[in-house]
């Protein structure tokens, strides 16, 4: 009885909680809403800020708040041309730069972004730039933060469900069943789920550095330089959240095109 009612329960979950995004046309797992997301992400964002050095009145720093002032607007003139900009109404967009040797940059929910000062020998100039903060902002914009958080609470359901459904068996047995969940979860359904918003991210960031008016052929160069930054053996793509760097290289070649076509129709910013 305890498995069909989490079977039920997992079901109805997934059939109220699709919704089409409106930057990327798919329907996508979403418990969460802006409305719920957006405030704690400020208040974290904030908290964050207080926690760390942000860099102000230098060239970089200048550089990170004009390169995101771009992306911002080419996000903006992008849901416009779809017809969706009462979209980003709950946008409160931020770009600072902190203090930080590590090769990273991410975007929070609602448009509030930080640029590490470690990725910036990497970015090297404002293409570089375009290619990471639109990378970032494309998370936010496709609601990966919330998919993400969503796909958690279907795992902890499923486990739960397995759990019951093995209740009859050793406890050798179920513990066997659980640790092949365990795997199975995160190398089947989790990993590839964030591997696809990686590249999903990877698409539409060319196309908002595009219609910003940076060269989207820009990107191939910053990766390559990641690449070599990264080293040689790491972890291996299929046990990894994001794509191999020679995968994703030539995944941003084939959708430079496209993006290029997209950003003709909508108007390239000057």
């Amino acid at each position: 009885m305890k498995n069909h009612l989490l079977l039920a329960i997992s079901t109805g979950l997934l059939v109220s909680a699709c919704a089409t995004n409106p930057i990327t046309g798919k329907q996508t797992l979403n418990f969460v809403s802006n409305s719920e997301l957006f405030p704690t992400s400020f208040q974290q964002y904030n908290t964050f800020l207080t926690e760390n050095k942000v860099i102000t009145g230098t060239a970089d720093a200048k550089r990170v708040e004009n390169v995101g002032m771009k992306i911002k607007a080419a996000a903006e003139k992008y849901l416009a041309y779809l017809g969706q900009s009462q979209y980003l109404k709950d946008y409160r967009w931020e770009y600072k730069l902190v203090e930080n040797k590590e090769v990273n940059a991410w975007c929070m929910p609602g448009g509030k972004i930080v640029v590490y000062s470690g990725i910036l020998p990497i970015t090297q100039d404002e293409a570089g730039l375009a290619t990471v903060m639109g990378h970032e902002v494309s998370h936010a914009l496709a609601n990966h933060g919330a998919q993400r958080m969503s796909a958690a609470q279907l795992q902890q359901i499923g486990s739960a469900a397995l759990d019951a459904a093995t209740s009859n068996k050793s406890d050798a047995t179920r513990q066997i069943f659980a640790q092949a969940y365990g795997v199975g979860s995160e190398v089947g359904v989790m990993l590839p789920f964030s591997r696809s918003n990686e590249t999903e991210a990877d698409k539409i960031g060319l196309t908002l550095m595009a219609i910003a008016g940076y060269n989207p052929d820009d990107a191939i160069s910053f990766w390559t330089r990641m690449s070599a930054k990264s080293g040689a053996a790491g972890t291996p793509e299929f046990m990894s959240t994001h794509p191999s760097d020679a995968t994703r290289i030539a995944n941003l070649k084939s959708l430079i095109p496209e993006a290029k076509a997209t950003a003709l129709k909508v108007g390239v910013i000057r």
